[in-house]
């Protein structure tokens, strides 16, 4: 099914798509395959094989839990804290070196997400744990590594957070490093920038690494595990400070002389707040701990609050110290004898848990799949989802006063962080159960719809964790070069609520949901795709926004709609799946480009579907790849070739920072899409013999 007038792909498109085909042996210059309809017997088996192998993975107490792959940094950053704090189990961070190793590069650096481009914060980091672990300059991986920093530029390029860790082993100067005075905690709600202002991931970071900025900790390493040698030039020639823009007014430059005259008062100690700004510091970051696992239950946070709670001179044996301890610890998965996929032992943090977001996808699925809503194991799942309801207020009431705590969080328990994602689709999993108790699960709901609608930003979009934090003049403060200051609405997000608030009742009738429509319409790419936040990448996006879209009853021969459908149909793979990269969020031209995934194909699917699309050949081969690609014990894998049983990335944390490999992505929204199609085969079928 073709639209003629809606073929929007660029040459620089084509041409990069022409590229990897090649590389990959494949191009689009085949012949066009027939149609490919399976029967829907052989798509009801397949769903039925998925629904089995959930209910095999479904824990005790009710709920679901994959594994989140991340990146080495965060081995990296386990061997630095063990380090600098002189603990750790020598065994286990000797099994995080070869966990390090097995993620190198042939060009001996070490990549974002696998498959990208080598990466100097991440070349660095592992370079100083591979020393801090016995590593010499002159083993082979480490003289590539080396070549590969330098290349990049050295340590002087890279960001804040890496240089601080370094400051602390004798490897960077803190002068050189932007000033993260803790006395930001002080500032007034009404003034400019005050702490609310910024993200909740930036907040949990960063007030803990205020503190370790001020008391700026320090312990000698051996000469020999030193990282000298990555200075370009070598370090006593190296320029660490900032650059300065070549454009004498700007807003970089305007905060680079707030920066200096911070570093100024440092060196001379006028810091008059500087003691009430670090006990408040202190009081923040501690009463963030209570109901958590950890600060904010993400690794950055939680490691940088390890190292505060010493420098304001917590003992190790101190119970908050050993709670943080624990709660960080737990994010590992130890392996002493390896893996089927590498037999090598290893050690592997992961950045956080995710059982509220991966059991709210189940048993939504689950439930569209057919499973009774009487289930006594969809009972428990919702059951426990229950009693994970947020029931006090956290940091996103600083500017939403006026509402009831409500909402979910992302992890076992984090109750200052509820976000609008997670309780957008618990609320879709609620849905599709009978709990026994029927007035806790409609007060529970009702709760979270009335604290969604609190949480919508002024142009009609939602965002994660906060609302309305749009301010783009934090991202020129020189601490900011994470790139993951903001928390704005966006498409993804607003387009889960729209399908959840449909299935609740709201309609277009409703201004609040007029205006999320009119946010999503507004920000749809030339393409017709949209960009997606949280997921890889414009597929995610559009996947979202079309079932958001449909849910409030826009007609599919919209023109967006019709845009959107024939930019999905174009970016299908001559496999008959789809992919995207990581890389796209670096350069668009790739957009919708890369191998195919079961779970990328999934949204992909969705979205035709959501479009009106059910007969085209697009949707038939994405069907037949994704039941050709399922295992026989009704799963699915999205292992890279060739990557040491790496996972390809669909998720995202921060983009072109952070990307993640959600382990059960690849089996969710698989079984989704097949239960969709097959619903709606089955309704035209229906509607025919009528």
């Amino acid at each position: 099914m073709e639209t003629p007038g809606y073929n929007t792909m660029s040459e620089a498109q084509r041409a990069a798509r022409a590229a990897r085909e090649a590389k990959a042996g494949t191009t689009t210059a085949q012949p066009r395959f027939g149609r490919m309809d399976l029967g829907l017997d052989a798509v009801a088996e397949g769903i039925r094989k998925s629904i089995n192998w959930f209910f095999r993975e479904q824990h005790s107490d009710g709920y679901w839990c994959g594994e989140l792959e991340a990146d080495v940094m965060l081995e990296a950053d386990y061997i630095y804290l063990h380090t600098l704090l002189g603990t750790g189990d020598p065994d286990k961070m000797q099994r995080a070196v070869n966990e390090i190793l097995r993620h190198q590069n042939e060009d001996g650096g070490w990549s974002l997400y696998p498959g990208g481009p080598s990466n100097v914060n991440y070349g660095v980091k592992a370079y100083l744990a591979l020393k801090l672990m016995g590593h010499t300059a002159d083993m082979p991986h480490m003289v590539k590594c080396r070549e590969s920093v330098l290349s990049h530029g050295g340590v002087t390029e890279c960001n804040t957070f890496t240089k601080l860790y370094l400051c602390s082993l004798g490897q960077y100067d803190y002068d050189a490093v932007p000033a993260i005075p803790p006395e930001i905690v002080l500032f007034p709600n009404w003034f400019y920038f005050n702490i609310y202002e910024i993200s909740s991931w930036s907040r949990g970071i960063l007030v803990p690494l205020s503190i370790i900025y001020a008391k700026k900790p320090f312990k000698k390493i051996p000469h020999e595990q030193g990282i000298d040698e990555l200075f370009v030039g070598g370090r006593e020639n190296a320029n660490l400070h900032l650059r300065w823009d070549k454009k004498l007014f700007s807003w970089r430059n305007f905060f680079l002389m707030w920066d200096r005259i911070a570093h100024l008062a440092e060196r001379v100690h006028i810091r008059p707040l500087r003691a009430r700004a670090l006990r408040k510091a202190e009081q923040w970051m501690l009463a963030r701990f209570e109901k958590s696992d950890g600060l904010g239950a993400i690794y950055p946070a939680m490691l940088n609050a390890i190292v505060a709670l010493r420098c304001l001179g917590y003992s190790l044996d101190d119970p908050q110290v050993i709670r943080a301890m624990d709660e960080f610890e737990k994010l590992g998965i130890d392996c002493p004898e390896g893996t089927p996929d590498y037999p090598t032992p290893t050690f592997r943090m992961q950045p956080c848990f995710s059982p509220v977001w991966d059991t709210a996808q189940v048993v939504s699925t689950l439930a569209d799949a057919g499973v009774s809503r009487t289930d006594p194991r969809m009972i428990k799942a919702a059951d426990w989802l229950l009693s994970k309801e947020v029931r006090q207020k956290g940091d996103w009431a600083e500017k939403v006063r006026n509402v009831e705590p409500g909402g979910w969080y992302f992890e076992y328990n984090n109750e200052f962080y509820p976000d609008v994602d997670d309780t957008g689709e618990v609320l879709l999993a609620l849905k599709g159960v009978d709990h026994p108790h029927e007035r806790r699960q409609a007060d529970a709901t009702e709760r979270a719809i009335n604290w969604i609608f609190a949480m919508q930003c002024k142009n009609g979009g939602w965002a994660a964790f906060d609302k309305d934090n749009t301010k783009r003049i934090f991202e020129y403060i020189p601490f900011a070069d994470h790139n993951a200051m903001l928390d704005p609405p966006t498409v993804d997000i607003t387009g889960r609520i729209l399908e959840m608030l449909a299935a609740y009742g709201y309609t277009r009738r409703d201004k609040r949901v007029e205006a999320a429509i009119q946010f999503i319409l507004r920000e749809q790419e030339q393409d017709g795709s949209w960009f997606g936040r949280w997921g890889v990448n414009y597929l995610y996006g559009t996947f979202l926004v079309l079932r958001g879209l449909e849910a409030q009853g826009m007609w599919h021969q919209e023109v967006p709609i019709l845009r959107a459908t024939e930019w999905v149909r174009m970016m299908q793979n001559p496999d008959g799946g789809w992919g995207e990269t990581c890389g796209t969020y670096d350069d668009p031209v790739q957009k919708g480009i890369g191998p195919s995934t079961p779970s990328q194909t999934a949204w992909a699917l969705l979205a035709l579907l959501a479009g009106g699309d059910t007969r085209s050949d697009s949707v038939a081969k994405g069907v037949r790849w994704l039941i050709n690609q399922q295992n026989e014990d009704g799963g699915w894998e999205e292992l890279v070739p060739g990557r040491n049983g790496e996972s390809y990335y669909t998720g995202t944390g921060f983009p072109r920072v952070f990307y993640l490999g959600y382990h059960l992505y690849k089996q969710y929204f698989p079984l989704l899409a097949l239960t969709t199609y097959k619903r709606l085969m089955e309704k035209e079928a229906a509607e025919q013999s009528a």
